[in-house]
C-alpha cells in the first residue's frame, strides 16, 4: 500500500493549492496586471497622441507647402510682370533717345545746311565782288590807255555829278 500513497489524491492539498492559486492570481491581478495594464493603456494614448500629432504636421506641411506654392507662382508671375515692365520702359525710352538722336541730327543737318548756304553766298559775294573789283581795275587800265587823263578826268566827274544828282 505504500505505493498508493505516493500516487494517491490528496484532496485537501489540491484545494489548498488551488487557494493557492487563486489568491496569487488576484494578488497578481491587482497589484501587477492592473498597473501594467494603466502603462500599456498610457503608452498606446501617448502614440496615439504623436501619431495625431504627426497626421497634422504632415498636414500642416502639405498647406504651407500649396500656400508657398500659390505665393511662388504669384511671385513669379510678379516678377514676369517687373522684368515685361521694364522691358517695355526701356523700349519706349530706347525709342525716346533714337527720336531724340534723329532730331538733334536734323538740326545739326539743318544748321550745317544753313550755314553751309551762307558760307556759299558769302563766297560768291566775295567772289562777285573780286570780279568787279579785278574787272574794275582791268577796266581803269584799258581805259587809262585808250582815254587820255583828260576824257578821263571828264568821265570821273560826269560819274560824280550822276551819283550827286541820283542823291538828292
Amino acid at each position: 500500500m505504500q505505493n498508493l500513497d505516493v500516487i494517491s489524491v490528496n484532496l485537501w492539498q489540491i484545494l489548498i493549492s488551488l487557494g493557492n492559486l487563486c489568491i496569487l492570481f488576484f494578488i497578481m491581478k491587482r497589484f501587477l496586471y492592473k498597473p501594467v495594464r494603466n502603462i500599456l493603456a498610457k503608452r498606446q494614448s501617448e502614440l496615439e497622441e504623436h501619431y495625431t500629432a504627426a497626421e497634422k504636421a504632415e498636414a500642416d506641411a502639405f498647406a504651407d507647402r500649396a500656400v508657398w506654392e500659390e505665393k511662388l507662382a504669384g511671385a513669379d508671375a510678379e516678377a514676369d510682370a517687373i522684368i515685361k515692365k521694364a522691358s517695355d520702359n526701356a523700349s519706349f525710352r530706347g525709342e525716346q533717345i533714337v527720336a531724340n538722336a534723329k532730331e538733334q541730327a536734323e538740326s545739326i543737318l539743318r544748321v550745317a545746311k544753313t550755314e553751309a548756304e551762307l558760307e556759299r553766298k558769302k563766297a560768291v559775294e566775295g567772289i562777285k565782288r573780286e570780279i568787279v573789283e579785278v574787272s574794275g581795275a582791268l577796266t581803269e587800265k584799258m581805259l587809262e590807255r585808250e582815254i587820255k587823263t583828260e576824257d578821263h578826268r571828264a568821265l570821273i566827274d560826269s560819274f560824280i555829278e550822276d551819283i550827286g544828282d541820283g542823291n538828292d
